[in-house]
């Protein structure tokens, strides 16, 4: 077992497990260039995804899974965005895409990517979901922001195998919030380390500050008078834990997220929003 590092040695590891990022593939790239942007056209995002095989074929399996109950099968790329929509057929893909990316990775025995890209997506589509039906600052930034919220703790399973288990020990035996644990053992959050990864990355400035803060949205002050986008990743994050949507599997019985949801200024969408949560969810789940 290698010795264990201070925390000023733990956090310039952890930050240098950035270099290990894979580069973007061309999809990805221009997925994630039209963050930045208010509309994508319906022809180049077809165009992107049908030169990637692989990507298209796993499209139309989304699309004509038994989650949506077509009763005619879609055969084209073109028709499944005419079906579900630019936006939301950009954010499946994205989330794809952004899996394969990351299983380049070297990442330790034990961990799962299964459960991390799962726990990733779920959020994600929570927090879209969330951003539709609440006031929320940057909506359209609900999905990357909930796709990447813990990309910190994926750097600290690949630059600090073996104080991540540490920290991961002493959050199951204490009971502690995981921030905590990481700050005590490492000196660093994976907040902030994800917020490291998304600036490399270039993505838009609200995305980066509703991530570094979802743990404590509360000093988060980018959205006077709106929800802080930080606070839908929080809630969203909440609830798939809720449903047993972990980076780990869950060690009691689940609750039902149902009260968290009204409570956060849903009220009575709130059966709308988990019944539409499961039906996305279930498409894609068989992806990763």
């Amino acid at each position: 077992m290698n010795a264990i590092l201070s925390p000023s040695a733990a956090r310039e590891k952890a930050l240098q497990a950035l270099g290990q990022l894979p580069p973007f593939s061309p999809v990805l790239a221009k997925l994630m260039a039209t963050l930045a942007r208010e509309d994508v056209m319906l022809t180049e995002l077809a165009d992107w995804i049908e030169k990637d095989a692989v990507l298209a074929g796993n499209v139309l399996r989304i699309v004509n899974s038994a989650a949506y109950g077509r009763s005619a099968s879609v055969s084209s790329v073109r028709q499944a965005i005419a079906i579900l929509g630019t936006v939301k057929l950009r954010n499946i893909v994205l989330a794809m895409q952004v899996a394969r990316m990351l299983t380049q990775l070297k990442l330790p025995k034990g961990w799962s990517d299964s459960r991390f890209n799962l726990h990733a997506t779920a959020t994600a589509l929570m927090a879209d979901l969330l951003a539709q039906y609440l006031p929320i600052d940057y909506a359209e930034g609900a999905f990357i922001a909930g796709l990447m919220h813990d990309i910190g703790k994926l750097m600290f399973a690949v630059g600090l195998p073996e104080s991540y288990a540490q920290v991961c020990e002493m959050q199951k035996q204490t009971g502690r919030a995981a921030v905590e644990c990481e700050y005590e053992l490492l000196g660093i959050t994976h907040p902030e380390l994800s917020l490291a990864v998304l600036e490399k990355w270039q993505l838009p400035i609200p995305v980066r500050s509703a991530v570094r803060y979802h743990h404590n949205p509360d000093a988060d002050s980018s959205a006077p008078g709106l929800m802080a986008l930080s606070r839908a990743i929080q809630l969203a994050d909440h609830a798939v834990n809720q449903f047993g949507i972990g980076l780990f599997p869950p060690d009691g019985e689940l609750e039902d997220p149902s009260p968290l949801l009204e409570a956060c200024g849903l009220g009575d969408r709130t059966p709308r929003v988990i019944e539409s949560f499961k039906k996305d969810f279930e498409a894609l789940k068989s992806s990763f």
